[in-house]
């Protein structure tokens, strides 16, 4: 399953076009996410929109690793998921 690390995420978007599972969406950061923050990452979510990369659709999550790889900022890791 994509892990997507908010301190990194610009919400570029690149994760969404080559995701061939739907598995990304970018949308506003949730204030819950956002005050967890630290002072300089949400100064960098502020010039950037806000807008960070979520994953509503984990479980279509075939693994492939595009995401990783077209992330500019490395803000996507993939890992197994538990349960």
């Amino acid at each position: 399953m994509p892990l997507v690390d908010l301190q990194r995420c610009e919400g570029k978007g690149d994760c969404v076009r080559v995701c061939p599972e739907n598995v990304f969406e970018i949308r506003r950061i949730e204030n819950a996410d956002y005050q967890g923050l630290g002072l300089f990452h949400k100064f960098k979510q502020r010039v950037h929109g806000f807008q960070v990369a979520y994953t509503p659709n984990v479980d279509a999550c075939r693994a492939c690793g595009l995401c990783v790889a077209a992330c500019p900022e490395r803000a996507i890791t993939l890992s197994r998921a538990t349960g």
